[in-house]
């Protein structure tokens, strides 16, 4: 069953160029991955350091198998979590 993850980030607007070119490289990296069926990063329009998250993966096993790969480690545990301000994230199923 599909498995989707939308993430909401805030970051301080002075730490906004580095949180974008490590998600847009996570975006990347992601999207090679066996069990991904998508993954899009988004502005937050009129929201300085505000980006949208949305990952699709082929089910819940797929998600886990993105979370433990090195490159989320380095890019979004390391890279981007340290800088946001504010997080909240979404986990569905598909019906």
């Amino acid at each position: 069953m599909a498995y989707a993850v939308v993430a909401h980030y805030r970051c301080d607007p002075a730490d906004e160029a580095t949180v974008r070119a490590a998600l847009l490289e996570a975006r990347a990296r992601t999207r090679a991955e066996p069990a991904n069926e998508g993954y899009e990063v988004h502005a937050v329009a009129e929201e300085p350091g505000g980006f949208l998250l949305y990952e699709r993966y082929t089910d819940r096993a797929g998600f886990e198998a993105h979370k433990a790969a090195e490159h989320f480690h380095e890019l979004i545990v390391d890279t981007v979590w340290p800088l946001l301000t504010d997080r909240s994230v979404t986990f569905a199923e598909v019906l």
